[in-house]
């Protein structure tokens, strides 16, 4: 599928102004919207290649620039410079994620069908950042790899208090062989859930490691990323309808 990929700037609600990646397809057609939320490494060539992936399958995708308030636009890092990662990542929090979500949804929602849906899909911090989205706004399902501050943690509470306000339904992807969450912090989300009567899928891949789906990582896992792609890709169309 012919596509197009730019970068927009979008007008945030807290007075900032935030650049976003974007792809989508060229041709005519009631495609649905797709949040793609990065790593923390930033919006770099691997997240706006799997942009231009989800594009390529009939979305319309937007990964927008998280860090925009403390880092110009472009910002990214080495997979290896945790260090310079860290006053970015201190700086987020619950507020600025929301109007985030907001400004990008907003140019997701000026950009197809009214009566098409929206998902959201993320990776690592943006495995969190797609958790949040459907508890903030109505998408239709969200698809989270990885993502390590859904449960409470040394960084924080975590999103849970707040499941019972889960819009859609999940689908949770995590690495068997990943120590940055543990079992009992996978436990704690999927217990959750079930609690909440919410609607979920727990993949637990056992020997993929955090980051797997990364093919730019050293972590990255060629077969847990080929079976997690087309998961993915099923769960999206059977909430989302045809893309």
């Amino acid at each position: 599928m012919e596509i197009k990929s730019e970068y927009v700037t979008l007008d945030v609600s807290d007075g900032t102004k935030m650049q976003a990646w974007t792809a989508r397809p060229v041709g005519a057609g009631k495609h649905p919207g797709l949040f793609v939320f990065q790593e923390a490494f930033g919006v770099n060539a691997h997240i706006r290649d799997v942009t231009e992936r989800f594009a390529r399958e009939g979305y319309v995708a937007i990964s927008p620039e998280l860090y925009h308030r403390t880092a110009p636009p472009g910002f990214s890092v080495s997979y290896d410079d945790y260090p310079a990662l860290a006053p970015h990542i201190n700086a987020l929090n619950r507020a600025a994620s929301e109007a985030d979500q907001k400004a990008a949804h907003g140019w997701l929602r000026a950009n197809i069908a009214a009566e098409s849906p929206v998902a959201a899909a993320g990776f690592c911090m943006g495995g969190t950042a797609a958790f949040s989205t459907a508890l903030n706004l109505p998408v239709a399902c969200a698809v989270s790899f990885y993502g390590g501050t859904i449960a409470p943690n040394k960084r924080g509470p975590g999103l849970l208090d707040r499941v019972n306000e889960l819009h859609g339904p999940v689908l949770l992807f995590w690495g068997g062989l990943d120590k940055n969450i543990p079992p009992e912090q996978v436990a704690t989300v999927t217990d959750a859930l079930r609690k909440a009567g919410k609607t979920f899928v727990n993949v637990d891949i056992s020997d993929a490691d955090h980051g797997f789906f990364c093919d730019a990582r050293a972590s990255y896992s060629a077969k847990a990323a080929a079976i997690a792609w087309p998961l993915t890709l099923a769960f999206l169309k059977t909430h989302c309808g045809q893309a």
